[in-house]
């Protein structure tokens, strides 16, 4: 085993964990960090390891969240069992767009889109895209309640705009929407937001940021969309990493030995630990933020990464 070469796993899996749940694409850094930062592996372990080393990150949803996904959970009565079931279903549903068409362009998507340029284009648009659709939802909000009178708990309509009383907790940056609750999701606004999912496939993107710009186009409040992400994650990443391993295995002939190995876990043991703090941290901030800061982080990110390629590089 390497040493060097697990310091730079147990980076690799630092990033996974910060970036894989925040707004601002996992894949598109673990990109960019490869220019810098290395692996000394093969270009198809490292394809296979890049998605993979996912599974660290999922895992620590299926932690952080198992009594409220687990169907069985002697502490749930009937009814709260069957709403278990029902929100599986939803997550299944909303799966199934970006599962169909990830099967099918999965190599071209590989060869043509997983570069420098790609990259910073899809940082760039969707960081714009998360600014002036959170701009859009706070003067929709505004006009709302001036239509009413009065501001969320009885405000004069003229003071800064507050969180609405469905809110979990009144802040400036306040979340709200049509959907409070994740089990009041309707099954059509799940399948949209699995809509929105397939636009993750665009190295760049990020699942978490196009899923949860699809919730808060369609209505939902910020702790609804982040949530809703988080559980849609857990059968796309299983199956992208199947996916990957599989054609790692059977297609390219790959192998694992020690070396291999012992990344692959480093990876994804960093990426399980980080992934819990990261989770915790985004579920308290956007109950009292908007996402915008993502959204400024991106363009600021993908101007860089366009500077960089196209200038210096």
């Amino acid at each position: 085993m390497d040493f060097i070469e697990l310091l730079k796993s147990a980076f690799l899996g630092l990033v996974e964990g910060i970036t894989e749940w925040l707004p601002i694409s996992s894949t598109g850094h673990m990109i960019l960090v490869d220019e810098f930062i290395s692996l000394s592996v093969t270009r198809e372990f490292w394809n296979m390891f890049q998605v993979v080393i996912q599974l660290g990150a999922i895992l620590a949803v299926c932690v952080y969240f198992f009594h409220q996904l687990n169907p069985f959970s002697p502490r749930k009565d009937a009814e709260e069992r069957r709403g278990t079931w029902l929100l599986w279903g939803k997550i299944v549903v909303a799966c199934i767009p970006a599962a169909i068409i990830g099967i099918l362009f999965d190599d071209f998507m590989e060869e043509h889109l997983y570069n420098a340029a790609v990259v910073a284009l899809a940082l760039i648009v969707y960081g714009v895209a998360f600014i002036v659709i959170e701009r859009w939802r706070a003067r929709r909000f505004e006009i709302r309640v001036a239509s009413e009178g009065l501001q969320a708990g009885g405000r004069p309509a003229g003071a800064h705009f507050a969180t609405p009383a469905a809110a979990a907790e009144p802040t400036e940056g306040g979340d709200f929407g049509s959907i409070t609750r994740l089990e009041d999701l309707p099954w059509s606004i799940a399948f949209g937001i699995g809509m929105f999912q397939v636009l993750s496939l665009i190295p760049g993107t990020s699942r978490s940021g196009s899923t949860i710009i699809g919730g808060l186009l369609l209505g939902t409040t910020r702790s609804v969309a982040a949530e809703f992400t988080f559980f849609l994650a857990i059968p796309v990443m299983f199956g992208a990493s199947a996916l990957k391993l599989a054609k790692y295995i059977f297609l390219d002939g790959g192998t694992f030995g020690v070396n291999e190995v012992s990344i692959m876990v480093v990876g994804c043991v960093v990426a399980f630990a980080v992934s819990l703090i990261a989770i915790k941290w985004l579920m308290g901030f956007v109950r009292r933020h908007t996402f915008t800061v993502f959204g400024v982080y991106r363009i600021v990110l993908g101007v860089l990464v366009l500077g960089y390629f196209f200038l210096i590089a």
